[in-house]
């Protein structure tokens, strides 16, 4: 990739930011009436908890919490009690897994239209995400599929929406090595023109329920 210089490195991190702040404010308070209703159709699903917390790595290593609409059971962290030995393999594998037993019914629309992420859009106001940037990892899973690359890809900051999830998600795996190559190119290439051609590419392929996990 071709070495940007010190100010346009500036302006395009000073753009992004900006492009965070007034982004997820004004979809916080346009959409505070969907943020009530599915808190309240996740907390009369099975009277547990509205949100949930996921430990990830943030920038340069920091560990963050990503807040998500709860889609699962409780007790979904007790891998061995709710997955057939064939699923557990998948999950160490991929960590994620076809048909995933632990998602509620709720879950699995939330899943599928992707409104259980909508938590994460305070999170990128507060400046702990971005709206575009690699997929926020859990430790080991940084440590194990990215090795000698976990300094590159956690140079920049995770976020809502990126490259793979948009252009590879379900045939681009772990396994292949393809998803590990699509993180990484992005962190290489990331621009204005790149995250706003991801951006687009999301909302398409939401609306035409592709990629959903």
């Amino acid at each position: 990739p071709r070495k940007k210089s010190g100010v346009s490195r500036a302006l395009y991190a000073f753009f992004k930011r900006a492009f965070d702040i007034v982004s997820s404010l004004a979809f916080l308070i346009v959409f505070s009436w969907l943020y009530l209703i599915i808190a309240l159709v996740v907390k009369c699903g099975d009277g547990g908890k509205v949100l949930y917390y996921h430990e990830r790595v943030g920038k340069n290593g920091k560990t963050i919490k990503i807040p998500k609409f709860r889609t699962m059971k409780p007790n979904a962290d007790k891998l061995g009690d709710m997955l057939t030995p064939e699923q557990l393999e998948q999950y160490k594998r991929e960590y994620k897994i076809d048909g995933d037993p632990r998602i509620t019914r709720v879950g699995r629309f939330l899943r599928r239209t992707s409104l259980d992420e909508l938590p994460q859009i305070w999170s990128i106001l507060t400046g702990t995400l971005s709206v575009v940037g690699p997929r926020p990892l859990m430790r080991e899973e940084v440590e194990e599929k990215y090795g000698d690359d976990a300094e590159k890809l956690l140079s920049v900051k995770p976020g809502l929406i990126g490259y793979w999830a948009s252009h590879g998600r379900s045939k681009c795996t772990y396994e292949s090595g393809e998803r590990q190559k699509m993180e990484l190119y992005y962190v290489d290439n990331r621009s204005v023109w790149l995250d706003t051609k991801i951006i687009f590419k999301t909302v398409a392929g939401v609306v035409r329920r592709e990629g959903a996990m």
